[in-house]
């Protein structure tokens, strides 16, 4: 059965909205770690916000990216939203119906890994649901003090199990978690 893995950038205090402070960490070890981690997998796991700025920018970024930007492109991508009426992005699907259900069905298909990238409330309403098979959270030496999170205080307790750990040059610190059956 395929994984559902929420793959984050995240702040030491848990902000993962607005990303811009990824950039002055980045570096080959961590370009290299997101082309394995993408490779490992076959479809995306939107929520709309997320979805939109992909489908935005993406589209325009295969030259420069190459097999990874191809990758995001042709990638099958399940948007949950209740508020598209439709999806333009290459190979993308809308899923409005119940998400345990919807996930369920996903979960259930041949393939590889199924990816969440940003997403913020529907990473939290699959947390709720114990939908979430692995975190894998890419940590940046920032402590931001306001913005969203990862998780907030309405989800209830998850204990997790650590199965690796990276670290990169940059102070860049990868924590994969599974849940505990």
């Amino acid at each position: 059965m395929r994984k559902v893995v929420v793959s984050e950038f995240v702040t030491l205090d848990g902000v993962m909205e607005d990303p811009q402070w990824t950039f002055a960490f980045g570096s080959d070890e961590q370009q290299q770690f997101k082309f394995e981690e993408l490779k490992a997998s076959d479809a995306l796991l939107l929520g709309r916000v997320t979805y939109e700025g992909f489908a935005a920018a993406w589209p325009n970024m295969i030259e420069q990216t190459g097999e990874y930007g191809q990758w995001m492109n042709g990638y099958p991508k399940h948007v949950v939203s209740t508020t598209l009426d439709q999806v333009e992005w290459n190979n993308s699907s809308l899923i409005k119906g119940d998400l345990k259900e919807e996930i369920a069905k996903l979960k259930q298909q041949p393939g590889k890994d199924i990816l969440v990238f940003g997403s913020c409330a529907l990473v939290q309403a699959l947390t709720q649901l114990d939908l979430v098979d692995e975190y894998r959270l890419m940590v940046f030496p920032v402590v931001l003090g306001k913005g969203k999170r990862l998780f907030e205080e309405r989800l209830d307790k998850k204990t997790l199990k650590l199965v690796e750990t990276k670290s990169f040059n940059s102070g860049v610190v990868v924590l994969t978690y599974q849940k505990v059956e």
